[in-house]
């Protein structure tokens, strides 16, 4: 046999045993492929994810889009309505509009009251607190267990979250979600306040989530009560805040919600 024979011979042998190679590979894929995984539990810890089960599942809550709820307040009522896949949301109030279209937060006065507070803090604040859990599936959030909370007798588990460099306003940010440990319910939400500091917060302020209703098999805050608070510990009762009228749906909003009027000013 010559010696180019038996080169074109080998050359055959291994393109062959390549092929066979490739074709276990794509086969092994396949089968992989189409088993089920359980991709939220894999992502979060078990704790936080039983916490999302316990208020309708992850699941369920990403497939809606829009939420909107209103606040009863002294000078009125306060509306909020939120994109939930990008954020955007706009606060309707009986003076001012503070509206946020995915790059500037907007101010819009309706007469020549001055707006008392800072728009860039406040547009996403109340959603924030509104849409525990869920908030607390986003990106760039980092967890870990918290010592638990004990308050009149009992003890609620706690869950630590704090935030990667560069997500968000006040990536400094921490909160501490307590939970039922009979029904995984969260209880309280203990907080930090960085945005006007930039620094990290020794001092945690405390909701609690008193009161649930169900909308659209998501369970969604009705009560949140503010606590005084000592040595990062709730003590005593501040206030209520009443939640109505509240719609979550699978309907996207139309972003002309959102764009900014042509009286209203750029909050810098």
């Amino acid at each position: 046999m010559s010696y180019k024979s038996l080169l074109v011979i080998l050359l055959l042998v291994v393109t062959s045993c390549k092929d066979d190679k490739s074709s276990e590979t794509v086969e092994s894929a396949i089968d992989y492929s189409e088993t089920e995984l359980d991709v939220t539990t894999s992502t979060y810890p078990e704790s936080i994810t039983k916490v999302f089960d316990a208020h309708g599942g992850l699941d369920a809550w990403k497939d809606m889009q829009t939420l909107k709820f209103t606040m009863a307040k002294e000078s009125g009522d306060e509306v909020t309505t939120t994109d939930l896949y990008n954020r955007n949301s706009i606060i309707e109030m009986p003076k001012h509009t503070i509206g946020f279209d995915g790059q500037d937060v907007w101010l819009q006065k309706k007469d020549t009251t001055s707006y008392k507070g800072n728009p860039k803090f406040y547009y996403n604040l109340m959603f924030y607190f509104y849409a525990m859990p869920f908030v607390l599936a986003d990106d760039g959030i980092k967890y870990e267990d918290a010592e638990p909370l004990e308050f009149e007798g009992k003890t609620y588990p706690g869950i630590k979250i704090s935030y990667e460099s560069g997500v968000g306003e006040s990536p400094e940010d921490e909160y501490i979600l307590y939970y039922d440990s009979e029904t995984y319910k969260m209880t309280w939400l203990g907080y930090t306040v960085t945005f006007f500091t930039k620094e990290k917060a020794k001092e945690f302020h405390f909701i609690k989530y008193s009161e649930w209703q169900t909308i659209n098999g998501i369970q969604l805050p009705k009560t949140l009560t503010w606590y005084n608070y000592e040595n990062n510990l709730p003590t005593t009762k501040r206030n209520d805040l009443e939640f109505s009228e509240v719609t979550l749906t699978k309907e996207k909003i139309d972003a002309e919600v959102f764009r900014k009027p042509e009286d209203a000013e750029v909050v810098e």
